[in-house]
């Protein structure tokens, strides 16, 4: 059987201690493709690196040097360009050895240094927990490797190296390095299409993490290795034939299932050893795409496919632009065998992902440019998520949810092709097509039928996202989205209509406090915004009315200070005229809300509580937890009303006793829905005997469209009572 040339077996050994260390071996691998001039400037940054690191030693007692030559000759393997072999022997130097970036600069050049500052860690900054500084960390990274994909190149070669030789860490350290390692590094490596990385990374990770489980899962392996050398031969002798018989020139490779892999399906398929059959698969490189497809035929002329596990990954890559035919057949003594079938460029886009771009650069093939495109886009939407996110956690979490494996593929109207993470739902779609089609979302159909916002798409759906205006999203869209760039960007729009509209509202309260004397806020010159501003000790005046609006100040008290800015006085102020209520439109956002104590829908008479830091509380005037916070803070009241011109619609609860009789649900439903108004939320309360007792949660426009639907209720025969329900401490029946 021949074995496929991957990184685990080509990576250079670790020296052992007191061994002498060269870089003659770098040199070699780097002459067979990179000019003369880049030899010299190789071995310049390695006697840099070297003096750097004298006297500096690994915990496994090699000199520290061994490690940046090791990591350079990864990537010499990957063949990547010059500056990127030198910034791999340097990449420790500033945070070991106070190297700076200028002096780097200056002996190496700019591109040089920047991959090198992109590599270090962040030591000199003080954060206040390792969670932090890891997150940093991670956010400079990532975010140098938007700007310059070697950064990750290089570092994941530097994290393959480390976990060859974590073995003489301590236990904890392993476990916490390899965990990091599964979380974030194989996920990168994944995303970016180099899957020996991948695999090294998941198999070393899993032997740390689990080392009883590993050893025991390596020693069956190799048990069922002999075992199943026989039916291994039969099949590889098969394929060959058929495909001489055809003329078909191929390379025909024999694969083993990694032990992480193995143990990750045996834990989410609860199977034992013995029942994963799967361990051997093979792949078939042929010349081009069409015998790809010729290759496949033949297979399936001389094994039995299993129904349902064919995925054509040729005419839908990969989201990191992996391509090939699968199939899973029925080999000798009903043992599950998978193929992959695929060309030789296929091949070597899967080995090496992105890194192809330098490997094979000069072949200049279609399918290589695309995948760089595609990690450029994903790459550009790092960028775009740091953009909106300041916080280096907030945009871990982000990243962290796009690393995910698994992908399926849906289609637009038009029959776009679109690649989304698996559990991905409607508003994730919405998100990738465009930002301004998420933030606008307020329905959608997949296969032609209205579907919930927060379904899951499944392989093959065909989605048309139905949008209006005036829409926006919605906080609880973050209970349920998958991906990094629909959280970021819901995050950012609610961050910034959360800022404008509580200005806005700081702006009606301030208006509403001076009215009685006569003054608006566009009377106001600028200097006297300037000593306003001055005197309450912010940087302008967005700021105060943002305070205002949010609750941090009371509307009255500023008021008082924009007349002693204007200098009137309490004997020039206008007597007796009323304030005009603030118009509340229902569509505020988080600067106004409707308490949940009472639940205000248009058509009951309301007043508000300016909530320290939290903006408007709408309340019922007849609630009783209002009146209790009026007779303790009567300042922070404030008159309101609802606006004439509302068109949203308001959840309200209400609670039906019903006789518990076939069909009660259906007629009740149907009462609700012929009134206009949408069933949002249904529980049932079945311990009651005879009875049952329905709570509805119902999306109606005011008062007067609620008072209809309770009609339409109460006149089903088998209702007993419809109550609206208030709060905890009671309940209003509508008679």
């Amino acid at each position: 059987m021949n074995a496929v040339s991957n990184l685990r077996d080509h990576f250079p050994p670790d020296s052992p201690p007191g061994s002498v260390v060269s870089v003659a071996n770098l040199i070699q691998m780097a002459a067979a493709y990179l000019p003369e001039q880049d030899l010299r400037h190789i071995k310049d940054a390695y006697r840099f690196s070297d003096a750097a690191h004298l006297g500096q030693f690994r915990a496994t007692g090699e000199p520290y040097i061994s490690h940046p030559i090791a990591v350079a000759e990864y990537c010499a393997y990957m063949k990547l360009d010059g500056q990127a072999l030198q910034a791999a022997l340097l990449h420790d130097v500033m945070e070991d050895s106070g190297a700076t970036k200028e002096e780097l600069i200056e002996r190496f050049g700019v591109q040089v240094a920047d991959l090198v500052d992109g590599l270090s860690k962040l030591d000199k900054i003080e954060f206040s927990s390792r969670e932090e500084a890891q997150a940093e960390n991670f956010r400079k990274m990532l975010l140098a490797m938007a700007r310059d994909v070697r950064v990750i190149l290089i570092k994941l070669a530097d994290r393959l190296h480390n976990m060859k030789t974590l073995t003489v860490m301590a236990p904890a350290k392993k476990r916490r390095i390899s965990r990091e390692t599964l979380e974030i590094y194989a996920p990168i490596a994944n995303r970016l299409g180099l899957n020996e990385i991948f695999r090294s990374l998941q198999e070393l990770s899993f032997q740390h993490l689990n080392p009883m489980r590993y050893a025991v899962l390596q020693k069956a392996v190799v048990a069922a290795r002999g075992n199943r050398r026989e039916v291994v031969s039969k099949i590889l002798e098969a394929a060959h034939l058929r495909l001489e018989e055809r003329r078909i020139d191929a390379k025909v490779f024999g694969r083993e299932k990694g032990l992480f892999g193995i143990y990750r399906k045996m834990l989410e398929k609860r199977l034992s050893f013995g029942q994963v059959l799967d361990i051997y698969g093979f792949r078939i490189v042929v010349k081009d795409v069409p015998t790809c497809y010729v290759t496949l035929g033949l297979l399936h002329e001389l094994f039995r496919p299993v129904p349902g596990k064919f995925k054509d990954y040729i005419a839908i890559p990969k989201i990191n632009g992996y391509q090939s035919l699968h199939t899973t057949l029925v080999g000798p003594f009903g043992t599950p065998v998978e193929f992959q079938i695929r060309t030789e460029e296929m091949h070597q886009i899967a080995e090496n992902g992105v890194a192809a771009h330098w490997l094979y650069k000069e072949d200049g093939s279609r399918n290589m440019n695309d995948v760089q495109k595609v990690t450029h886009r994903w790459l550009q939407s790092l960028l775009d998520i740091q953009n909106q996110t300041g916080d280096s956690a907030e945009f871990l979490e982000h990243i962290k949810v796009d690393l995910f494996p698994d992908a399926v593929y849906v289609f637009t109207p038009k029959g776009k092709i679109m690649c989304m993470p698996r559990g991905a739902t409607i508003i994730d779609f919405a998100y990738a097509v465009h930002t301004a089609v998420g933030n606008q979302c307020v329905a959608a159909k997949v296969n032609n039928i209205t579907q919930p916002l927060r379904s899951e798409l499944k392989n093959g759906d065909l989605v048309e996202v139905i949008t209006a205006p005036h829409s926006c999203p919605n906080p609880s869209w973050l209970s349920f989205v998958r991906t990094g760039k629909a959280r970021s960007e819901i995050r950012h729009f609610l961050k910034t209509m959360d800022v404008e509209e509580t200005v806005e509202l700081g702006r009606r309260l301030l208006n509403q406090a001076l009215e009685p004397d006569g003054v608006s806020l566009g009377d106001l010159s600028t200097a006297t915004w300037e000593k306003l501003v001055k005197d309450s000790r912010i940087k302008s005046a967005e700021e105060l009315l943002a305070e205002i609006g949010s609750g941090r100040r009371v509307a009255p008290v500023v008021a008082r200070r924009v007349l002693m800015a204007l200098g009137v006085t309490d004997n020039t102020t206008l007597q007796g005229k009323a304030r005009t209520p603030i118009l509340i439109h229902g569509g505020e956002g988080l600067a106004v809300q409707r308490a949940q104590c009472c639940m205000p829908i248009p058509g009951d008479s309301i007043h508000a509580y300016l909530k320290k830091g939290a903006g408007l509380a709408l309340h019922t005037t007849d609630c009783e937890i209002a009146k209790s916070a009026m007779a303790k803070e009567p300042e922070r009241w404030t008159e309101v009303e609802w606006a004439e011109d509302i068109t949203r619609v308001f959840d309200v609860n209400i609670d039906i006793d019903i006789k518990n009789e076939r069909g009660s649900l259906t007629r009740v439903s149907a009462a609700i829905s012929d009134e206009g108004a949408n069933i949002s939320n249904l529980s049932m309360n079945d311990d009651l005997g005879p009875q049952k007792l329905m709570h509805f949660t119902v999306q109606v426009s005011d008062r007067n469209q609620l008072a209809k639907v309770i009609k339409a209720v109460r006149r089903i025969n088998l209702v007993n009572r419809v109550a609206r329900v208030r709060n905890k401490i009671g309940k209003h029946y509508l008679r």
